[in-house]
């Protein structure tokens, strides 16, 4: 019977989540730079504590005086659930009609394969789903496929999103180190943001630009002005499409998103700014699956599942799933930029 393919040991849920984490996707610009740290957990939410630390002056007393107290530190732990991304397929017994041969081995070659093949396409949609919701984290605002939010960070923890930085990069004569006072309050802002999250050395702002945005920023005459005729000129000419421009200490990054520049993009002139290489500032929370085998153990990133039709024999469905909630915890710390003159 066709069915039994699916019995089989390399069909169970297990073993199909184990070939799909390790098959090669195409990576994205944010997954691949391992931004978010994985936190696995064994329940559908996930606990986040928040604690004011207050660092103060201390006044002078005499000898023998009453000490002055330390200032109470407020806490704060609140539990955020985890979302659910999910995508399914069905394989038709009659799609690989005139493929397979009734009863023979290459019957269950043909199925692995081309299940497996729209397993893969199922993922490349969730990891493009989850390209999306970083994009939104280190914006602050986690957003869902229809543009609705999933979670506003900026509101969870009780923080003003920041005004735009407007750059006037169209301006004929701008004053003189415009840009570079401008990337000093970019970076001085995230540093008094940072909260003990600032790894000297080692975090990095990264501005990731719409098209738009770059193209005026790496041909400004003060960026110009800065790289030529010194041993960094090759910066200029490195920065093009979907490169990257070093400037005041910023790594300006020309976003490449999808194909249409608005599923998965950074509006044409703008730029976001967040920081790279910090202390815990992003996670991405993993729950478990909805099955009893994987119930309260430590969630996976992505989980597959194949179900085969018992009563007709007819196909078989097959189904990936994920449970993510991409956090930050540093919402201050995030900015935008534009590259107009502002209202």
């Amino acid at each position: 019977m066709f069915v039994d393919v699916f019995e089989g040991e390399a069909f169970q849920s297990v073993t199909l989540t184990a070939a799909l984490e390790a098959a090669p996707f195409k990576p994205q610009w944010l997954g691949s730079m391992e931004l978010f740290e994985p936190v696995p957990v064994d329940t559908t939410k996930v606990a986040i504590e928040k604690r004011d630390r207050v660092i103060s002056l201390v006044q002078t007393t005499p000898r023998g005086a009453p000490l002055p107290q330390q200032a109470f530190e407020g806490r704060d732990i609140r539990d955020f659930k985890t979302v659910r991304i999910a995508k399914g397929d069905h394989l038709m017994a009659s799609e690989l009609q005139d493929v397979r041969q009734f009863a023979t081995e290459s019957q269950l070659q043909t199925v692995m394969i081309e299940s497996m093949r729209r397993l893969m396409r199922l993922r490349d949609d969730v990891e493009l789903t989850h390209e999306h919701m970083r994009l939104g984290a280190v914006q602050g605002i986690v957003l869902d496929a229809d543009g609705t939010p999933i979670i506003n960070w900026f509101d969870e923890w009780g923080i003003t999103a920041p005004a735009t930085i407007y750059f006037d990069l169209g301006n004929a004569a701008p004053a003189s180190g415009a840009i570079r006072q401008l990337c000093n309050q970019i970076v001085r802002t995230m540093k008094r943001a940072a909260k003990g999250a600032w790894i000297e050395g080692e975090t990095i702002p990264v501005g990731l630009c719409g098209d738009t945005f770059f193209d005026a920023l790496t041909a400004h005459v003060e960026i110009r002005q800065t790289y030529l005729n010194t041993p960094d000129a090759p910066n200029l000419r490195l920065g093009g499409a979907f490169g990257t421009l070093n400037y005041g200490g910023i790594s300006f990054i020309n976003f490449q998103g999808t194909d249409d520049n608005s599923t998965v993009a950074i509006p044409t002139d703008e730029v976001k700014f967040f920081p790279v290489g910090g202390r815990q500032i992003f996670q991405h929370a993993m729950s478990p699956d909805e099955s009893f085998a994987g119930g309260n153990s430590p969630g996976r990133e992505y989980y597959a599942r194949s179900i085969p039709d018992r009563d007709r024999d007819a196909w078989v469905a097959l189904e990936v799933y994920s449970y993510p909630l991409f956090i930050c915890t540093r919402p201050a710390m995030l900015l935008r930029g534009n590259r107009n003159a502002g209202p």
